[in-house]
């Protein structure tokens, strides 16, 4: 009950926003009324479109869903892009007519106005090709290195490749995730690290499209976490299969990984959220270290989501590789990541423990991407400066 409430007041913020849209747009074209009925169309559909693409995988035919979700997904990110630039063009226009109320006749508010409105439907449809271009193409390997203090002579240059957010699921089938293991393999790596939110949907509708995840391989293993993802998905169920791929899962708990001759501890939280959905899930990066040898000095926590970073500190950690963020995926998003995570993405510090967080190998929702380029994060251990 409670969902589908949200959903009604969803559906009708799109709604109230569309109309906005058209009425900010539609009147200013400077095109026929054919072409304006066509674009206030366009916009009906987009209200039914959007919420369609969301739904969908809870269609069982197949492949209707996935196309279904293809269709609205599409219209989800254009539809975005066009609500902001509208925002754009509206301050913008605010900020001339404040222009011409000081200077009269300084400026064609007239021209402006037609001008903006036949350019902005254009815009938002070029930054949603060249965004699904962006998404659709295969991850870029990104290399890290970070500077750890008196780190051991055996583990200088110690190479983890990390993957997240692939989200396999309605617009990211096998093929993609066979290119992206592909990739990984290439690399050679010490160790894989699988930061969570692999899937969008059910073990039994995509364990054919991760299949290519049994491939992964590293002198020392691969090793994944639960994202919050996997918790809407049926965790349980997924970490069955994940260990039947060959991946180790950490759920709070720790390996000692010998690479020659030094150790280091190799550790894992579920989400930060999945006791939300699960109470023997919560998540607890003390646990996670809870009886490591005390004479270790490297110990690399994988936490799905960045905001695990205080509690990993406060437990000794030396590095936390995250994901969850996607750098913000396309413009503005980037901006609200900052009001629940402390990090967006890249590498930072907090008390001593260096934080690594992805953009993410996938995307999640729209097949878009601007300004946030997905990634395969091959990250090395080098030795830190001397004081």
């Amino acid at each position: 009950m409670r969902r589908s409430s949200f959903l009604v007041r969803l559906i009708l913020i799109g709604i109230l926003l569309h109309i906005y849209v058209g009425f900010r747009l539609i009147p200013d074209m400077p095109v026929s009324i054919t072409v304006r009925s066509l674009a206030g169309l366009w916009l009906v559909l987009s209200v039914f479109l959007i919420p369609l693409g969301m739904l969908a995988r809870t269609i069982k035919r197949q492949p209707l869903g996935d196309r279904l979700a293809w269709v609205g997904l599409l219209a989800m990110g254009l539809f975005s892009s066009l609500l902001v630039l509208t925002f754009v063009r509206d301050v913008a226009l605010a900020s001339l007519m404040t222009v011409d109320a000081i200077w009269p006749g300084t400026i064609a508010l007239a021209r402006w106005r037609t001008g903006t409105a036949a350019a902005v439907p254009l815009l938002a449809l070029l930054s949603t090709l060249v965004g699904l271009f962006n998404a659709r193409r295969r991850a870029r390997v990104v290399t890290i290195e970070v500077p750890i203090d008196d780190l051991p002579a055996a583990l200088d240059g110690f190479t983890i490749v990390q993957i997240s957010d692939i989200h396999v699921g309605p617009t990211i089938k096998r093929r993609y995730v066979d290119a992206i293991v592909d990739a990984v393999n290439h690399l050679k790596p010490d160790l894989i690290a699988v930061t969570g939110d692999v899937v969008d949907g059910t073990v039994p509708q995509l364990t054919h499209h991760t299949q290519p995840l049994s491939r992964l391989s590293a002198r020392h293993g691969a090793f994944l976490v639960t994202g919050n993802h996997e918790y809407y998905a049926g965790a349980n169920a997924w970490i069955d299969e994940f260990r039947r791929l060959g991946l180790n899962v950490l759920l709070n708990e720790h390996v000692i990984v010998e690479h020659n001759g030094a150790r280091a501890v190799i550790a894992g939280v579920t989400d930060y959220s999945a006791g939300h959905h699960d109470p023997l899930h919560r998540s607890d990066p003390m646990a996670a270290i809870a009886g490591a040898p005390g004479d270790v000095l490297i110990k690399v926590l994988l936490a799905h989501q960045p905001r695990s970073a205080e509690a990993a500190a406060a437990a000794g950690f030396t590095l936390q590789l995250s994901g969850h963020t996607h750098g913000g995926q396309f413009f503005p998003w980037n901006f609200f990541v900052r009001i629940q995570q402390p990090f967006t993405a890249g590498l930072a510090r907090l008390n001593g423990l260096w934080v690594y967080t992805s953009r993410g190998t996938g995307y999640w929702g729209p097949p878009k991407r601007l300004g946030a380029p997905s990634e395969i994060t091959r990250v090395r251990l080098v030795p830190g400066e001397p004081d």
